[in-house]
């Protein structure tokens, strides 16, 4: 089996009046690059890259470096391929759009070995140590124009808070770092008020801090029972993460903004984080993670996948999330103890709910992991050319 045609897709969404805000900036729509590599003997693989920023620059380094590369070769070597992908462009893409380009790729050719062989791809992986995982929701954003209509953004925000507990999620994602420290301490007080003390917390400032308004924020999350803080200085600054974990008592997250095991390194072995987010679709594909996941493993770190995008990018995560083991191995399972976790965004995306011929199920705070071959997944193509730009 050889590799024919690489082909790539920009998926765009206007969100309208539904566009939410970070602490970073306004989100108007959602978009990602899909790559659709095809064989000549028919079967073909799906993957994604292109999510944090323009799909753009992502499709360029496929279309024009990368697809040479790969094109009449066996797509059945995804490591292979991946090191002479990555000693091509290593000179000027050890980060960025050159490694998203690689991660797509790299799905794709993981989807297409276990249509091959006619296993999903978890089992190529070594097995699943589970047929679902828990799930956080990832929501409560800053919407609309609440950062100027502070008060009635409160009762919204509770409304939301509370449909997710009341829909199974027993873990709650939710955005600080906006606001003034004082007005975010607000949003999750109310956050807290709505949901219970049942329900996790946890806080991504998506980088809002330096390092001393960070351990203030965080200190004052502590009594609200926060489980764990994503993000809270520079992705750049590793001796803020440091100076961040020595002084809090809650667990420190980061990584979703990092690349390959070489970017990794620092962040895992100099004491950075307690919990590291690789995102499967950025940090260098399934190749890459395996090895990101060892080297997290190998110093006692915590690993919760990034998970954002399409539905290929969720289906990704599930495959690679059921192979983690507990960490530590207990009798017991215990999500965000022990057990992994999967991000679950429920801000409007038609691009991860609408695009699968396979529904994602939820089933009691749980997502099943789909158990067809490869990703498990099939792409809607009336869908796929609904949202397409090009």
């Amino acid at each position: 089996m050889v590799i024919t045609d690489i082909d790539t897709y920009i998926l765009r969404l206007p969100l309208g009046s539904e566009r939410f805000f970070s602490s970073q900036c306004a989100f108007p729509e959602r978009n990602s690059l899909l790559v659709r590599i095809k064989t000549d003997e028919g079967i073909t693989g799906w993957g994604e890259g292109g999510q944090y920023g323009p799909p753009e620059p992502v499709e360029s380094c496929i279309k024009h470096v990368l697809s040479d590369i790969i094109r009449g070769r066996d797509p059945m070597s995804p490591a292979v391929l991946w090191e002479e992908m990555y000693s091509k462009v290593r000179d000027f893409g050890q980060k960025g759009s050159y490694i998203e380009a690689i991660s797509a790729i790299d799905i794709a050719l993981w989807d297409i070995f276990g249509k091959a062989v006619n296993l999903p791809v978890s089992k190529l992986l070594g097995g699943s140590f589970r047929d679902s995982i828990p799930a956080y929701a990832t929501g409560c954003y800053y919407r609309g124009e609440d950062h100027l209509d502070y008060q009635i953004s409160l009762d919204a925000l509770k409304k939301e808070a509370k449909s997710y507990a009341d829909s199974g999620f027993k873990m709650l994602k939710i955005k600080i770092g906006l606001l003034e420290i004082e007005q975010d301490m607000e949003r999750v007080a109310a956050i807290r008020e709505s949901v219970g003390q049942d329900v996790k917390l946890f806080v991504d400032c998506n980088h809002a801090y330096n390092s001393f308004t960070a351990v203030k924020a965080i200190n004052t999350l502590e009594k609200f029972g926060v489980t764990f803080v994503e993000e809270p200085v520079l992705p750049e600054d590793l001796d803020g993460y440091r100076h961040v974990r020595s002084k809090v008592n809650i667990a420190v997250a980061g990584g979703e903004c990092e690349y390959t095991r070489y970017g990794f390194k620092a962040l895992i072995t100099t004491g950075c984080i307690d919990i590291v987010q690789p995102d499967i679709c950025v940090c260098g594909g399934i190749s890459e993670w395996l090895k990101i996941l060892s080297l997290a493993q190998a110093f006692g770190i915590f690993s919760i996948p990034h998970v954002w995008g399409s539905g290929v990018a969720l289906a990704a995560a599930l495959q690679v999330i059921s192979t983690i083991p507990d960490s530590p191995h207990t009798a017991n399972s215990v999500a965000m103890q022990n057990e992994p976790v999967v991000e679950y965004d429920k801000t409007h995306n038609p691009l991860r709910d609408d695009l699968l011929k396979e529904k994602f199920i939820l089933d009691n705070g749980r997502v099943i992991v789909p158990d067809g071959t490869g990703l498990g997944i099939d792409i809607d193509m009336d869908v796929l050319n609904k949202y397409s730009s090009g």
